[in-house]
């Protein structure tokens, strides 16, 4: 019982720091201050994301910025533009043409889209390990970018989405960071998020001990795509727009600079990072 109250200290001590900087920047920040914060909270989202992967897996992911531009997109399918739809995304079926889904649950639809397509994606990619696995997660990335540039009627191309609803605030993204935050520490500290770790120390130890690393890592995997895809509808929901060239290097880079700078392997590492 010591133990666990003593592990948690890190999510609550991790919550309440965000909390006392989003009160401190609510309260006294000027407006581009509070849009450099909120901009942070949601670039921690995506962060603490590719932590479930990366930092417990120890494969370094190029793709995961796919995922991040999934979700903002099936975001702009649930929730853009009333009426204009049909102008932007001509492709989209009838029916989500005309619906328009509440915020909440289209950050969370956006989310679990990202994870099945990271399930489907995973299940070939995580047959590899090491470079082999990392340059797989990058093709990946280029793969969903060409495709999305290209799906004209689903996508709108080159061009941007617009009117999607401008939501996210510094309270938004901060509820949507502590329940990252809460996720990925209990899952580092479930069976399954030992076992994924021990595969990242030793293989070969893993192995012994039954480890099956294969599933494991897709399930960090999918998890992980769960948490940054709806990192990319709130990116879209703070901008208000949505445009494929927006995924790419740079924010592939930037995400990965910030789990790196905290340290790969900590879950306090990759909200320091940020």
């Amino acid at each position: 019982m010591s133990q666990m109250v003593a592990k948690l200290r890190t999510p609550v001590a991790l919550i309440a720091l965000l909390t006392v900087i989003s009160i401190t920047v609510s309260v006294f920040g000027s407006l581009p201050v509070q849009r450099a914060a909120t901009e942070a909270g949601i670039y921690l989202v995506v962060v603490v994301g590719l932590y479930i992967f990366v930092g417990m897996s120890g494969v370094v992911s190029f793709g995961h910025i796919s995922f991040m531009l999934i979700g903002a997109y099936a975001a702009a399918w649930q929730s853009c533009c009333p009426g204009l739809k049909g102008e932007f995304m001509p492709g989209l079926p009838e029916l989500i043409q005309h619906t328009n889904v509440p915020v909440l649950p289209a950050a969370i639809g956006s989310g679990l889209l990202a994870s099945l397509f990271a399930f489907v994606s995973g299940s070939a990619i995580m047959r590899l390990s090491g470079v082999a696995a990392s340059i797989a997660t990058f093709a990946l990335l280029a793969v969903v970018r060409i495709s999305f540039e290209n799906w004209d009627s689903m996508t709108s191309g080159h061009s941007s989405v617009i009117g999607l609803p401008m939501y996210v605030d510094n309270w938004v993204v901060l509820a949507w960071a502590a329940a990252s935050i809460v996720v990925a520490w209990v899952y580092q500290n479930t069976r399954w998020g030992l076992a994924v770790r021990l595969a990242r120390e030793d293989e070969v130890a893993a192995r012994a001990c039954g480890v099956r690393i294969y599933w494991e890592r897709l399930l960090a995997f999918v998890l992980s795509a769960f948490f940054v895809g709806v990192g990319g509808s709130l990116y879209g929901d703070y901008l208000g727009t949505v445009a494929v060239d927006v995924f790419w290097l740079d924010m592939t880079f930037i995400t990965l600079a910030m789990l790196i700078v905290g340290g790969m392997t900590s879950l306090s590492g990759a909200v320091v990072g940020v």
